[in-house]
């Protein structure tokens, strides 16, 4: 069994044992034509969201995930390994995805496909021929929050929210929707705190002690989110490598800050 966190080198030693994986670049367009791990099928960051306003990175439709499943051959029982180019928030939102559709047999390598190169592991732009596969979801909606589940949340003590969006989005001086600021009671962690630079974009070792220095508790019920849940997908991802009890509030700050009825703390205001 591969963990959830897994170096190039571990990759490469399992690929060369010749593991049953199923490698998912989650890349942009541009460098998987350029470079990509051998074998790994594409995934465009498009294809996990629902793209309809305001919410737009809201879970797409159960149909349209069984068609890109299909297309990605999936056949429910392999063993998945994904990675991006920008320290994890789409493969971390991949991770949450398959934990929505009940997939458990998942991995995401550490710093991505930039640790990968930097550690002079091959690359390749050929494209695998994968054939579709038969497809019928699921979903589990245990790490979902909607954002009646937040609000119900708001005067328990026992649930955390944990916000990746950048500092000035969460005091109100950055506002890229309706509103600016933040859930009321939300522990500011910025996405891009728990990235080491000198490591390839690697996870930060102390990662772990950061989480828990900002106040996060691990008897908590956490609830984390960005803009879109894209850069809440690292935080999700770190908060199950952490062993927390997190789900992930799909709808965002774009749903959150565009609701004129939803409460919020502004400090900017």
């Amino acid at each position: 069994m591969l963990p959830l966190i897994i170096e190039p080198a571990e990759l490469q030693e399992a690929l060369d044992t010749g593991a049953d994986l199923l490698i998912i670049d989650i890349c942009s367009d541009e460098n998987y034509a350029r470079h990509h791990i051998p074998g790994a099928v594409h995934v465009s960051p498009a294809e996990l969201v629902s793209g309809v306003q305001p919410a737009v990175g809201k879970l797409p439709e159960l149909s349209r995930l069984e068609g890109l499943f299909s297309r990605l051959g999936y056949g429910g029982k392999e063993h998945i390994v994904v990675y991006d180019d920008e320290g994890g928030g789409w493969a971390g939102r991949f991770i949450w995805t398959l934990d929505v559709l009940g997939h458990s047999q998942a991995s995401c390598l550490n710093g991505g496909l930039i640790a990968w190169a930097d550690d002079g592991l091959p690359l390749t732009w050929e494209i695998p021929e994968i054939l579709p596969t038969n497809v019928d979801l699921t979903i589990n909606r245990d790490v979902i929050a909607e954002k009646e589940d937040v609000l119900q949340s708001l005067n328990d003590e026992n649930t955390q929210i944990w916000d990746a969006r950048s500092p000035q989005e969460w005091a109100g001086t950055k506002v890229v929707a309706a509103r600016g600021g933040h859930i009321p009671g939300a522990i500011n962690l910025d996405w891009l705190e728990l990235m080491d630079r000198h490591r390839a974009m690697r996870l930060r070792e102390d990662v772990g002690e950061l989480v828990a220095e900002r106040g996060f508790r691990r008897d908590a019920k956490i609830i984390t989110h960005c803009q879109t849940h894209h850069r809440s997908g690292l935080t999700y991802l770190v908060g199950k490598m952490l062993g927390l009890n997190i789900r992930a509030y799909h709808g965002s700050w774009s749903e959150w800050g565009n609701d004129p009825d939803t409460p919020i703390d502004n400090p900017a205001a």
